[in-house]
C-alpha cells in the first residue's frame, strides 16, 4: 500500500499534468510490454509492436522490469520535459552519484547486463546509447499511436477538471479510480510494496499515463518532487486488430456508423472538451470541429455550452450510451477497464 500524507497546504497545491509525459509513457510501456495481463487493452498493441521493436528494447527492458523497483532517473520530475529531446537531455544530465546509487539498487533485484556498469559510472558513450534507445523506442513503438495517447489523456484531464470544479480537491483525489481511496488526510493507493510519501507542503502532480498498468505508481525516492502516475480510460479498440490505431483507421464500430472524425469527436466529449482541445486532439481545423459538432448536436448525441466566447462540448446521455455500447463490444466495463 502506498500512503500519501497531505497537509492543508498540500490540498491547495494539487495539480493535473497538462499532457502526456514522454518518459513516463516510454517507461510504463516498456514494463507493460513485458507483462501478460491487460490483454484486452494492450494485447493488440503488444502483438503489433513486438516484431517492430529496434535494438532499444534489449537496452531498456533490463532497466525497467515489469515488477518491482525501477530507477527514478529514467523519469525525471524537474528540468525541461516539453519535448522528448529535452526530457532525454534532462535524463542524461543525472548526477553520477545518483546513477550509481539507483543502478546499484536495481542490481540487487534484477540481473543487469555488463554495459549497465558503464552507465552507472556516467560513461558518455553509455549515456548516449541510452538516449538513442529512448528516441528509437518512442519512434517505433509509440509515435504511430501517439494521437490516441494524447486524445485519451486530454479526455482524462477534462474528467479530472470536472471533478475539481464539482467537488474541489478532495473530489479530484477520490475520483482517481478503484485503486485509490481518499481517507483524509491520507491518499491510499494499491501498491506492491508498503511506502509512505509525505508531501510536507510540496503538493502533488497527478500524471495520467496511457501505458500505466494496472495500478498507479510513483517515484521510489520520496525526496524528489512528488508525482502520482495513474492509469486512464482507453478508447475501445485503440490499437485495432492489426496494431494500426483502430479508430484512426476507421475500424472502430462507431467510425463505421458515424464517420471517423465524428466518432473521435464523440469519444472526446465523454468527459467534455472545448473546440480548441478537440481540434488539437484530432489534428483538424476549428471550423471542421464546429461542423461535425453541429451534426452530433442535431442528432442529440452532444450538447454545447458557451461561456466567455468558448464552446465546451459534452456527450449527452444518448451519446454516452453509444460509447458504452462500444466499450461493451470491446469487452470493457463502464469505466473503460476490462471485465475481470
Amino acid at each position: 500500500m502506498l500512503r500519501i500524507h497531505f497537509t492543508s497546504e498540500d490540498l491547495t497545491r494539487v495539480r493535473v499534468a497538462p499532457g502526456p509525459d514522454f518518459l513516463w509513457e516510454i517507461t510504463n510501456s516498456v514494463q507493460t510490454l513485458q507483462r501478460t495481463d491487460g490483454q484486452r487493452v494492450f494485447g493488440a498493441w503488444r502483438r503489433w509492436v513486438r516484431p517492430r521493436l529496434p535494438e532499444s528494447r534489449r537496452l531498456l527492458s533490463p532497466l525497467l522490469p515489469p515488477h518491482g523497483y525501477s530507477p527514478d532517473f529514467l523519469t525525471p520530475t524537474s528540468g525541461d520535459r516539453t519535448t522528448l529531446r529535452a526530457a532525454v537531455d534532462t535524463l542524461l544530465g543525472t548526477p553520477r552519484p545518483r546513477l550509481r546509487a539507483e543502478l546499484t539498487r536495481l542490481a540487487g533485484t534484477t540481473r543487469l547486463p555488463a554495459w549497465a556498469t558503464s552507465l552507472a559510472d556516467g560513461d558518455t558513450d553509455a549515456l548516449a546509447r541510452l538516449g538513442e534507445a529512448l528516441h528509437a523506442y518512442q519512434a517505433e513503438a509509440l509515435v504511430p499511436h501517439w494521437r490516441h495517447v494524447r486524445a485519451d489523456l486530454e479526455a482524462d484531464r477534462a474528467l479530472r477538471t470536472r471533478h475539481l470544479m464539482d467537488g474541489g480537491t478532495e473530489a479530484l483525489l477520490a475520483g482517481l479510480g478503484p485503486d485509490v481511496r481518499w481517507r483524509p488526510p491520507v491518499l491510499e493507493v494499491t501498491y506492491p510494496v508498503d511506502q509512505h510519501l509525505r508531501l510536507d507542503g510540496r503538493g502533488l502532480v497527478l500524471q495520467p499515463s496511457f501505458f500505466c498498468w494496472p495500478t498507479p505508481t510513483t517515484l521510489a525516492d520520496g525526496e524528489l518532487p512528488p508525482v502520482l502516475v495513474h492509469p486512464i480510460h482507453h478508447t475501445a479498440d485503440w490499437a485495432g486488430p492489426t496494431g494500426v490505431a483502430g479508430p484512426a483507421a476507421g475500424r472502430g464500430p462507431l467510425g463505421r456508423l458515424l464517420g471517423q472524425t465524428r466518432a473521435d469527436l464523440l469519444r472526446a466529449t465523454r468527459a467534455g472538451c472545448s473546440t480548441v482541445e478537440a481540434a488539437r486532439m484530432l489534428q483538424v481545423t476549428h471550423p471542421a470541429v464546429s461542423q461535425h459538432m453541429n451534426v452530433l448536436r442535431a442528432a442529440g448525441l452532444t450538447t454545447t455550452v458557451r461561456t466567455a466566447g468558448r464552446a465546451f462540448h459534452v456527450a449527452t446521455a444518448e451519446g454516452r450510451a453509444l460509447l458504452a455500447a462500444e466499450d461493451r463490444r470491446a469487452g470493457l466495463g463502464p469505466d473503460g477497464e476490462p471485465h475481470p
